[in-house]
């Protein structure tokens, strides 16, 4: 099914979209999947595998699958009622199966009854973790086993299967409707059509070209696509609530100081910068645009690895990249900066759209998951759309566009995903700001160019899959490797 640009971003909760908001969906998910058996559920039994089992207790991973199982969904839960519910549960010890149905079931069951697997990697993904219901009898009532594939993307066994099942039809001469694919268990605020697009694109080669066919830029060919899905009311709105979401983000953290949870006594810093940046640069003078880019960056990933909501853009990890470049569009763009409020709206809309368009490319053609191919499908395809954003908003062409997302990346290569004790916190929150300042910098290089570079968007985008490929497991958010392991912790 196409990709939207309100699947590339969705509002949750921190610290991690792969690690926390993907497992809560899941946990959701099966609530669905059990229906009108909830009722009859005397037991519960959770295996967790690959990296959400190694990296799981700093990435929140079993708290939130058991959220998930109460009926949580991670962009409608309020943080009053999160804070609730994991105080039930620890003083308890129990969880209420479907609560948020209306139908709920008290269970005994903690993290602690988890089976954790962090040696066993299932071969459709390392994010993967299996649900199974029991009734007095214990027999399995609903069993399924969820992947989280990045960004907060769920998809389950069952769906891989009828996905191949289709694909053997169609190669036996044509799809047969038992077969459909079904749609992925993606819960966004608002859900894609399936509908076929307009202008389909599945390479940066396809974009270039079906902006040379139109005339539109790719703002417009992402626009065009997203009509066919949604009004034009319910796309401007979406995504100027995404804004302000981000905005909150930001700003709820610059009011918050002291210590980031988790035991490495990681201090919070945007708070007294946002302090000192404000006294000694009071009228926004542009020699301080860096200072500020990294502000919001550090802000939006302190608030991300406190569990607070954030815009998963397109992973929790690299949430500060494209609300720290945006805000440099915002305000140091002159024709944007001083062009007031509609000008805003529109810039805010049109970096969105085109980051969208970049980010689906390297959801297609390789992954944004940390696990699957390292912090360069998510730093560095966050870093390359919000270039391709940027340069969108100060003028450039589908070329120049394309070029900035290629410059972005290519200087990400190789990026592993090593957090220490698996929180994401080091090197994560300095990452975004310095992610978000090659963004800025790609997008100038490109615009004083024509377009035309050697190396293409694609080319790059199938560097990074293939350099994920390779790259040892110890480097891909399992805390075997890196900083996970030279670091000492405490």
């Amino acid at each position: 099914m196409p990709l939207s640009v309100f699947d590339l971003f969705t509002v949750g909760i921190g610290p991690s979209s792969s690690h926390t908001v993907g497992p809560m969906r899941a946990g959701s998910s099966f609530i669905n999947l059990l229906g009108e058996s909830l009722g009859s559920v005397a037991g519960i039994k959770v295996d967790v595998f690959g990296s959400l089992a190694a990296t799981g207790a700093g990435h929140g991973t079993f708290d939130a699958i058991l959220l998930g199982l109460e009926g949580c969904r991670p962009d409608l839960v309020e943080a009053n009622e999160l804070t609730a519910r994991r105080t039930r549960m620890s003083e308890t010890g129990t969880i209420i199966l479907g609560d948020s149905t209306g139908a709920g079931v008290e269970l005994a069951f903690t993290e602690d009854d988890m089976v954790k697997r962090p040696l066993t990697v299932l071969p459709r993904h390392t994010n993967a973790l299996t649900i199974t219901a029991l009734d007095s009898a214990g027999e399995t009532l609903a069993e399924e086993t969820y992947y989280s594939v990045g960004g907060g993307f769920v998809t389950s066994e069952t769906e891989f299967l009828e996905k191949e099942r289709a694909a053997e039809a169609e190669a036996a001469g044509g799809a047969d409707s038992e077969f459909a694919v079904s749609e992925s268990v993606v819960d966004a605020e608002l859900e894609s059509s399936s509908g076929e697009l307009p202008y389909p694109f599945h390479s940066g080669a396809e974009l270039l070209q079906r902006c040379a066919e139109t005339g539109m830029s790719i703002t417009e060919i992402m626009h065009a696509n997203e009509l066919s899905m949604r009004s034009e009311e319910e796309i401007r709105h979406g995504l100027l609530h995404i804004y302000s979401v981000m905005e909150e983000c930001a700003s709820a953290s610059l009011d918050r100081s002291g210590y980031l949870p988790g035991g490495l006594k990681v201090r919070r810093r945007a708070h007294d910068w946002y302090l000192k940046l404000k006294a000694e640069d009071p009228d926004r003078d542009p020699g301080y645009y860096l200072e500020w880019v990294n502000l919001i960056a550090m802000a939006v990933n302190e608030e991300n690895a406190s569990g607070g909501r954030v815009v998963t853009a397109p992973t929790n990890g690299a949430a500060g990249i494209i609300p720290a470049v945006l805000h440099y569009a915002l305000n140091y763009v002159t024709s944007v900066a001083e062009g007031g409020e509609s000008a805003k709206h529109r810039a805010i809309i049109d970096f969105l759209l085109t980051s969208a368009a970049v980010g689906v490319l390297y959801k297609e053609r390789a992954s944004i998951s940390g696990a699957e191919v390292g912090c360069q499908g998510e730093v560095g395809s966050a870093s390359s759309m919000a270039a391709g954003g940027l340069a969108a908003v100060m003028g450039g062409t589908p070329e120049q566009v394309e070029n900035a997302a290629e410059i972005a990346m290519e200087h990400n290569l190789g990026l592993t995903c090593d957090p220490i004790s698996g929180l994401v916190q080091v090197p994560c929150i300095e990452r975004n700001a310095i992610a978000a300042g090659k963004a800025i910098n790609a997008a100038r290089m490109a615009l004083w160019g024509d377009g035309q570079h050697r190396v293409s968007l694609d080319e790059v985008i199938e560097t990074m899959r293939q350099t994920g490929a390779d790259m040892s497991s110890k480097y891909k958010e399992t805390a075997l490797g890196g900083l996970a392991v030279n670091v000492v912790e405490c």
